[in-house]
């Protein structure tokens, strides 16, 4: 990657334990194998392919990563903007991490995906929607000097 550059990552593996996609997500499959659209199945499809992030090289400073939702889950995007890049430096992420708290399934993935962002060691953590208000605090409460609070109309000069 050049110094200073922006890539789409397109389809991010999901490759840590404890990310497990967007299990609310379902996926048409046919009924009996026929493949008449009356006769279509909703079954669930917990890794639907439906995430990509924003990378974009700062010179001198790292990747800012910027994330949808973040279906593949913050780390994992982290991981793959890395590799298909190939800087180590974070130099921020912004964007949705995937973990509220209210759907409960998200829960058990806050503790770890905090940790590794703690050994990732980013200058700026930005959590936005989806991130949930329950891993949100816990950002402050263990990041306070790299958190930033965003909102509507919210704008980042990297």
């Amino acid at each position: 990657m050049p110094r200073s550059s922006l890539l789409i990552t397109g389809e991010i593996p999901r490759n840590t334990s404890f990310e497990r996609g967007f299990p609310f997500q379902y996926a048409e499959k046919p009924h009996n194998g026929d493949d008449d659209e009356k006769n279509m199945n909703l079954v669930p499809d917990r890794l639907v392919k439906d995430d990509q992030a924003i990378v974009v090289n700062i010179r001198n400073e790292g990747l800012v990563i910027i994330t949808g939702c973040g279906h593949a889950g913050i780390i994992n995007t982290i991981n793959y903007a890395k590799q298909v890049t190939g800087i180590e430096k974070v130099y921020a992420v912004v964007g949705g991490f995937h973990l509220p708290a209210d759907r409960g399934v998200f829960e058990g993935a806050i503790d770890p995906t905090l940790k590794e962002l703690q050994k990732i060691d980013c200058n700026y953590i930005i959590p936005c929607h989806c991130t949930g208000w329950k891993a949100t605090a816990k950002i402050i409460d263990l990041m306070p000097d790299k958190f930033i609070q965003s909102a509507v109309c919210t704008t980042f000069t990297f």
